[in-house]
């Protein structure tokens, strides 16, 4: 079986491709490219839309005759504007230094306009508690237009899980089918994620460990992930598959064994010092 971690190339300027023939779905393409100043990178997909997210630099979208500025400081700084072309429309983004951007897109039939996403549009909240504690930033999701993308930025404070209780979205107990692609940064860099995709119903178990600037794949499966103790964590994630429009804020299918926490983040917590432990046990 393929693994669904895939590393970055060190060199070239797209350093990361996803293709539907590559991953073994039929939606969703993703592509991580590095660009120095005033190179160019160009993509028009027919019959696609395209999603275009800064990671960090700054670059010019050129999308008919219109220029549009994209920048980041970086991932764990400030939320991105986002950069929605329609099908039938090439871009071409000239780097005003070096600058780190995703591009995913996804089949469509056009009729939505050419539009930046700020950030005050985005819907920002903070999700679950405990040790698994995060930021969830809805950059383009509903009632966000497009037609089948759907992105989500990750932040979780080192220790944390984020996608807790875990979830699927691939057509299991009656789950909408979304492809899905993590893209990780971590703080510091030298840190490590974990991340799990499996199911219960068929033999597939996948458990990697990711670096900073690495892809996951969600092929199928519940999945969740976690930061180690030391690292914090970011995300990208996007998102394709069966759902149009606003029926793209139809959530996922959440493992029954775990949805009890959402009811209360802190019930079962293990006290500590743990009862019958004496003062001599513990050593710094």
């Amino acid at each position: 079986m393929t693994s669904s971690l895939l590393k970055p190339e060190s060199d070239g300027s797209v350093r990361l491709k996803v293709v539907p023939e590559s991953a073994g779905w039929t939606y969703l393409d993703f592509r991580l490219v590095a660009l120095e100043a005033a190179e160019q990178f160009h993509v028009a997909p027919e019959g696609r839309e395209v999603a275009v997210v800064p990671i960090e630099g700054s670059g010019t979208v050129r999308v008919g005759r219109d220029d549009i500025d994209l920048s980041r400081s970086g991932v764990f700084d400030q939320i991105p504007s986002v950069l929605y072309v329609p099908p039938g429309q090439g871009l071409t983004v000239t780097a005003r230094g070096r600058f780190l951007f995703t591009v995913g897109g996804a089949p469509a039939e056009g009729g939505l306009p050419v539009r930046l996403f700020e950030p005050s549009e985005m819907r920002v909240e903070l999700r679950g508690g405990g040790s698994s504690y995060r930021q969830i930033s809805h950059i383009l999701a509903a009632p966000l237009p497009a037609e089948r993308l759907i992105l989500y930025e990750g932040h979780a404070p080192r220790g944390s899980w984020s996608g807790w209780a875990p979830h699927c979205h691939d057509g299991y107990a009656g789950s909408p089918y979304l492809e899905e692609v993590y893209y990780f940064r971590l703080q510091p860099s030298q840190g490590f994620a974990m991340h799990r995709n499996w199911r219960e119903d068929k033999d597939f178990e996948e458990v990697l460990v990711c670096e900073d600037g690495d892809v996951a794949l969600v092929p199928q499966g519940f999945h969740s992930t976690v930061a180690c103790p030391g690292t914090n964590m970011y995300f990208l994630n996007y998102l394709a598959g069966e759902l149009v429009g606003e029926e793209r804020a139809r959530g996922p299918y959440f493992h029954p064994d775990h949805t009890w926490i959402h009811e209360d983040w802190s019930d079962g917590v293990l006290p500590l010092p743990t009862p019958g432990a004496s003062e001599g046990d513990f050593r710094q």
